[in-house]
C-alpha cells in the first residue's frame, strides 16, 4: 500500500521549483516526449485537451501545435508553475491555465476529449479515486495518456538513507499492477501499460539531491523528518551511496510506467464503495407514458 502524500508539501515544493524546473527536468522532457507519441492513437482531432500536472506547460504547447483548433488547458497544483506556463501562449491566443487539484477537477462531466498527464500522478496515493475523477471529465471513448514513476525509482538513494536512519526520505510510488488495477476499477477500456528504466548519473550524492530539489521532487511522506538534514547526516548518506558507484559516477534509477486507455461507453458501470454505479445520457433513458 502506497503511503499518503502531504499535498501541501507537494504544492509548496513545486511552487518553489517553478523557476528552475525547466533547466533541470531532463528526464521529465524525455518521458514527456515518449508519452506524446501515444497521441498518435487519437484518430479524430479533439475539441478540448486537458494537461494535468502541466508544470511549465511544455507538453501543453506541443499539443497546441499538434491540434491547432483544439482548446488545450494546462492544469497544475502549483500556481507558480502556471506562471511559467504562460510563456507557451501568446497575446493573441493565450494558453488557458487552471490551478486545481487533480482529484477535484473544476470541469464539467464528459467535457474533455483527450486527458494527458506526464509524471504527475505519482504524488497522489488514492489512484482509484483519481481515475474515477479522470473518467468523470473524459468523454465516452475519449483518450487518456499518462506516465508515472514506479517503486524502483531512486532505490539507490533510498538504500543509502536506510543506512543512516529508518525515517522515510524517498517517496514510495505505486507499481504497474496497482496502476492497471485502478484504471480497470474506474471502468477505462482497453488499458495498455508498459514501463522502462532510466539511469541518470551524478558525480556525487549531493549533486543528485540538488537536482531533485531544483525540480521540486522532494520527499512528500507525512512521516518524513522535518527540518534540514545536518552536514554529518548528509555526509553519512554520501558514504552509504558510494558502493553504487560505477565507472566513476553514481547512478540514479528511475522506473517509469506508461499507460493509455479509452473512456468507457455511456452506461458502463464503475466500481465504488457499496457497489457499482452506472450512468446514462438523459437522451438514452426511455420513458414509458401512461395511457
Amino acid at each position: 500500500m502506497t503511503p499518503p502524500f502531504d499535498t501541501s508539501h507537494v504544492r509548496r515544493a513545486f511552487g518553489r521549483a517553478a523557476a528552475t524546473y525547466a533547466e533541470h527536468a531532463v528526464l521529465q522532457r524525455e518521458v514527456e516526449d515518449r508519452l506524446l507519441e501515444r497521441l498518435d492513437y487519437v484518430s479524430d482531432a479533439p475539441l478540448r485537451v486537458l494537461d494535468i500536472g502541466s508544470g511549465p506547460g511544455r507538453a501543453s504547447g506541443l499539443m497546441r501545435k499538434r491540434w491547432k483548433s483544439a482548446q488545450v488547458i494546462a492544469t497544475d497544483l502549483a500556481l507558480p508553475m502556471l506562471g511559467q506556463a504562460k510563456r507557451q501562449g501568446g497575446w493573441f491566443k493565450p494558453l488557458p491555465r487552471v490551478c486545481a487539484d487533480a482529484r477535484a477537477l473544476p470541469f464539467a462531466d464528459a467535457s474533455i476529449d483527450v486527458l494527458f498527464s506526464s509524471l504527475c500522478i505519482q504524488w497522489i496515493d488514492d489512484l482509484p479515486a483519481l481515475f474515477d475523477e479522470f473518467r468523470r471529465v473524459l468523454k465516452p471513448r475519449g483518450f487518456l495518456a499518462l506516465s508515472t514513476f514506479g517503486p524502483l525509482t531512486l532505490h539507490e538513494l533510498r538504500a543509502a538513507w536506510g543506512e543512516v536512519d529508518r525515517r522515510p526520505h524517498v517517496s514510495q510510488f505505486a507499481d504497474i499492477q496497482r496502476v492497471g488495477d485502478a484504471l480497470l476499477m474506474a471502468g477505462f477500456r482497453d488499458p495498455v501499460l508498459d514501463g522502462e528504466d532510466f539511469t541518470l548519473t551524478y558525480p556525487d550524492a549531493s549533486a543528485l539531491m540538488r537536482d531533485l530539489k531544483a525540480i521540486g521532487a522532494t520527499n512528500a511522506d507525512p512521516a518524513r523528518a522535518r527540518g534540514l538534514a545536518t552536514k554529518d547526516r548528509l555526509a553519512a548518506v554520501a558514504r552509504a551511496y558510494e558502493p553504487f558507484r560505477r565507472d566513476g559516477v553514481l547512478p540514479a534509477t528511475y522506473e517509469v510506467i506508461y499507460a493509455h486507455a479509452w473512456g468507457p461507453e455511456p452506461g458502463q458501470p464503475r466500481r465504488a464503495r457499496g457497489g457499482d454505479i452506472a450512468t446514462f445520457p438523459a437522451d438514452q433513458i426511455k420513458v414509458r407514458k401512461k395511457t
